[in-house]
């Protein structure tokens, strides 16, 4: 059975800092903040002050430095570099006075497409969210997310996983959710569906990577498990990202692993 979630947004703006909502808690440690969300208040916090001017950013790079309490944080960001084709832009998360998350942006300048003839990967043909179970499995429902399932068993499938998502509720009160934001947030969960197989995943991410060919059309994010590498307790895994339309980027993270595997808490 799916979870009832409270109305209104993860976080509420107030002066220099957010103030998070239960929304916001994280889903392992009923304690701390989501680290997807943290990439999603730095890709918001990029936007706000250096978006704009026909600007894509292409590679979004979040370090989640340490496991963030639940409590007010602070984003800030700064221009490292602006040319005529690439902007270079950092930001920081802070939370109780300490750096919980770093990023770095490269926003490039939108213009006329080539006529590429590079090799591309096939579409995935997959059926599109509407035509899809909701999952109601734990790892499906423990976060204010609805999750389709394309492949069986969802994120304790035994083989490669290719899932939809969309949020259910809002990132800052009073906005929408941005393109950018969406795929910021979906990346990662890179870590929850390529780390693990039938069993629990033992794996804790240390970093999301994204690139993007394209901001992401529509609600819905595709993740299609594209690779896993491990060994001595570090795994990287990567997985492409999807809309309705097609391919718009890959999402990559690094991980290590914990002394037990990251089960969801039995209650709230």
């Amino acid at each position: 059975m799916a979870a009832e979630w409270p109305p209104g947004a993860h976080w509420h703006p107030a002066e220099s800092r957010l103030e998070p909502t239960l929304l916001a808690r994280g889903a392992w440690d009923r304690g701390t903040l989501q680290g997807r969300l943290l990439a999603a208040l730095a890709a918001r916090q990029i936007e706000l002050d250096h978006g704009g001017e026909g600007r894509h950013c292409a590679r979004l790079t979040v370090d989640l430095l340490r496991v963030a309490p639940f409590a007010p944080v602070a984003v800030e960001s700064e221009l490292v570099r602006d040319g005529r084709t690439l902007r270079a832009v950092d930001a920081t998360v802070s939370c109780e006075g300490k750096l919980v998350a770093r990023a770095s942006a490269v926003l490039l300048r939108r213009g006329e497409q080539p006529p590429a003839a590079a090799w591309q990967a096939p579409e995935w043909e997959v059926p599109d969210p509407p035509d899809l179970a909701v999952d109601a499995s734990p790892e499906a429902t423990h976060l204010p997310l609805e999750v389709r399932s394309i492949t069986p068993g969802g994120f304790r499938g035994a083989g490669r996983k290719r899932l939809w998502l969309r949020e259910l509720r809002g990132l800052v009160e009073g906005e929408e959710w941005t393109p950018l934001q969406r795929a910021a947030a979906a990346a990662d969960l890179a870590n929850a569906v390529a780390n693990s197989g039938v069993e629990a995943n033992w794996f804790v991410n240390a970093d999301i990577s994204l690139q993007l060919g394209r901001p992401p059309a529509g609600e819905w994010i595709g993740l299609d498990v594209a690779g896993h590498v491990s060994e001595a307790a570090v795994a990287v895994a990567w997985c492409e990202l999807y809309d309705q339309r097609g391919r718009i980027g890959t999402a990559a993270i690094s991980a290590v692993a914990s002394a037990r595997p990251i089960e969801i808490p039995a209650s709230g």
